[in-house]
């Protein structure tokens, strides 16, 4: 399934655009899929 892989550390906009749809939570990865937000490794 292709992907695109954003690293946050680099823009201040996609670090902001993360922490949106994670509900302020910094944790990684945060996978968008046709508007479900899947967030961490075991997913929430």
């Amino acid at each position: 399934m292709p992907f695109t892989y954003i690293d946050v550390t680099k823009k201040k906009a996609d670090l902001e655009r993360m922490l949106r749809y994670s509900k302020g939570k910094r944790e990684v990865p945060v996978i968008v899929e046709q508007g479900r937000v899947t967030i961490g490794f075991g997913g929430s």
